[in-house]
């Protein structure tokens, strides 16, 4: 407990310092109505009150948390989505577990990605993308049989035609042919 509230204290003084700007787009690039709202550095987007604000543990609702890790995830700036990412309330909020994982694994700790890979999987094991970044973890660390195991949950699930499974089927090619 002690250890667990020293890294959120850490993580809340590092933020000014790492943060990136943070935008409002979520997973399907929806965020605000497809409006993005850009912030300064050290900033992110608050949607309650409608303005960029200096992140700190439980001011943000878990939403502007996830989106701003997220952006920040896909922006390749993986410790600073960690960061934002660990200030959570829902601990087990798959889609927060979801990017710590890529995080993690685009950072070079693939096995920490795997295992926040599996917790949410456990809590959802029909999220789809999960299992596509998941296989694509599997195909980091050489394990074909794993990524194949993840295209195949998908297609249970989604069937062929789905984005997860494109992507994941795609990468399964490219490590074929490589």
């Amino acid at each position: 407990m002690r250890r667990r509230l020293l890294v959120q204290v850490m993580a809340i003084a590092a933020l000014p310092l790492f943060v990136a700007p943070a935008y409002t787009a979520g997973e399907g690039g929806g965020g605000s109505g497809g409006q993005t709202t850009t912030c300064k550095k050290g900033e992110v987007w608050d949607k309650k009150k409608k303005k960029c604000v200096v992140p700190q543990y439980g001011m943000l609702d878990d939403d502007s948390i996830y989106e701003a890790g997220h952006d920040l995830a896909m922006a390749g700036r993986y410790d600073e989505a960690i960061s934002v990412l660990t200030l959570a309330a829902n601990k087990q909020d798959p889609r927060i577990l979801n990017y710590l994982g890529y995080s993690h694994r685009h950072s070079g700790r693939v096995t920490v990605g795997l295992g926040y890979y599996e917790e949410a999987l456990r809590i959802d094991p029909n999220y789809t993308l999960v299992r596509e970044y998941l296989g694509e973890a599997h195909l980091q660390i050489g394990d074909l049989a794993g990524a194949q195991e993840q295209l195949k949950e998908i297609e249970k699930r989604t069937g062929t035609g789905s984005r997860e499974y494109g992507m994941l089927s795609e990468q399964i090619d490219h490590f074929l042919r490589s």
